[in-house]
């Protein structure tokens, strides 16, 4: 690991919801190392993953700075921010966010579609990615043919598909029981091993954060406290 991947200075974001102002994010700054794999904690409420929105891009703070990659990601429109998230980032959600109509290997080319990658290329490289998640053979399953787990795997490799810079992760183990968990949070360690990755993960499990490099405590949108894991 060595210099920075992602930096936030500043961060704020307030909701209105009518005449009430709800403030997710009060002031958040960080920084992660380029390979780095860290979690974010804390209570419900406070922030977790409106910081993850922001970091991807889905969202845009209130107030604040972030640099993802030496790009200035706030200064970016709509056009620059789409194109930043299809190259720069791969999401990985609690819920999969599959496409159930069609099947696994579509599911996985869908970014590269987006990128406008080639058919045969795509194709290849999303039936290798499959193999890497321990799927392979099941590219033509739909997601309703798979498991919870195998679903994931599936959104592992989705995210995995264009060789973002960054991994973002909102609980990926949140719907999963123990044992498939512990499943999906080995291979995200291979991955950010073998393949270098930098991972963010939002997650309530400790045990799971007790294992990255570093642990950003938030509470009541701002850092509380920064640890370092046990792995």
């Amino acid at each position: 690991m060595g210099e920075n991947l992602i930096e936030a200075y500043g961060l704020t974001k307030t909701y209105v919801m009518g005449k009430v102002r709800v403030a997710a994010l009060r002031g958040v700054d960080l920084k992660v190392k380029r390979g780095e794999y860290v979690s974010i904690v804390g209570p419900s409420g406070c922030g977790k993953s409106t910081l993850l929105n922001l970091l991807g891009a889905l969202d845009k703070p209130t107030s604040g700075k972030i640099i993802i990659d030496g790009v200035d990601i706030t200064s970016l429109g709509e056009r620059g921010l789409a194109k930043f998230r299809n190259r720069k980032v791969g999401f990985i959600f609690q819920s999969y966010n599959l496409i159930n109509r069609t099947t696994a290997l579509k599911n996985v080319e869908l970014p590269a579609i987006m990128l406008g990658m080639p058919e045969k290329k795509r194709r290849r490289k999303a039936l290798e990615l499959l193999e890497l998640v321990g799927l392979g053979g099941m590219a033509d399953r739909k997601p309703s043919e798979l498991s919870g787990g195998e679903q994931q795997r599936v959104a592992i490799a989705r995210a995995l598909m264009n060789d973002p810079s960054i991994i973002l992760a909102d609980e990926p183990t949140g719907n999963l029981d123990s044992k498939t968990g512990s499943e999906i949070d080995g291979l995200m360690h291979r991955i950010n091993r073998e393949r270098e990755a930098t991972i963010v993960m939002v997650t309530h499990n400790m045990d799971l954060a007790d294992d990255t490099d570093r642990i950003i405590h938030l509470r009541d949108g701002v850092v509380e406290k920064v640890t370092e894991g046990i792995r």
